[in-house]
């Protein structure tokens, strides 16, 4: 049996990047997929179209604001209408708005406040029925590094990340006895396309700060994801896993 058998996935952002990897991942172990997207419908068709004939399992894709209640709240009714239920909650959306504080401007802030921090309150509040009603469920938010280090330049992005850690330990604490667990992912220099924009140089000195001495690659945070999805981490909640490749030691 796979390590996600029957079970409902909830992604959010899963066109590309670590949510495609996340999305890949958890539908090779057998689980049915349930993913947001925020613009291109065609993408997302494409998406679903590729996971449903290599892995077999069912998938939708559902275009939706998550750093609106409202649209979250139909989200959620409308996977439960098409899927029964929801087992596993993964809060990947997430943007960046960077600048200097001196020069970055209130919607700046306020952007990336809400799609990255409101919307796992959004996702999070609007799946918790389901989850005490099942008497089960894991939830996984992905914060990142700069959450827990800080980084110039980013200082909306970092308060965001920081606050999904402070999130995940406090959720983890209400709902434990319900079995229900809450955990957070902190990926590091993660190799997608949008580095690949980077200039070389630029990335050949933060890998070489990291101790492993590459950069991180979708499938090594799908697969963390993978691990505090499933029963294998069932006595772990409220932690946060850096998969970074050593960078925080």
């Amino acid at each position: 049996m796979k390590l996600l058998e029957n079970k409902v996935v909830l992604v959010t952002g899963a066109t590309r990047g670590i949510g495609l990897g996340i999305a890949q991942a958890c539908a090779n172990a057998g689980a049915n997929i349930a993913f947001t997207y925020a613009n291109s419908a065609a993408k997302a068709e494409a998406v679903q179209k590729d996971l449903e004939e290599t892995y077999g399992v069912k998938v939708r894709g559902y275009q939706s604001n998550a750093a609106s209640y409202e649209e979250t709240e139909k989200l959620v009714s409308d996977v439960l209408a098409e899927f029964g239920t929801i087992d596993v909650l993964i809060n990947n959306a997430g943007i960046t708005r960077d600048n200097l504080l001196m020069r970055m401007s209130e919607e700046q802030w306020d952007e990336v406040m809400n799609v990255n921090l409101k919307s796992v309150f959004n996702l999070t509040k609007a799946c918790l029925k389901t989850f005490l009603k099942n008497r089960a469920g894991s939830i996984i938010n992905m914060t990142s590094v700069v959450g827990v280090n800080g980084n110039a330049g980013q200082s909306n992005y970092a308060a965001s990340k920081a606050g999904i850690i402070g999130f995940t330990k406090s959720i983890a604490k209400e709902i434990g006895s319900r079995n229900i667990r809450c955990n957070a992912i902190a990926p590091g220099f993660i190799q997608t396309e949008m580095t690949d924009v980077l200039d070389p140089e630029t990335v050949k000195g933060w890998v070489e700060g990291i101790p492993l001495k590459r950069g991180g690659t979708p499938e090594d945070v799908a697969n963390a994801c993978l691990f505090l999805a499933s029963d294998m981490s069932s006595y772990i909640t409220g932690q946060t896993l850096n998969v970074c490749g050593g960078m925080l030691t």
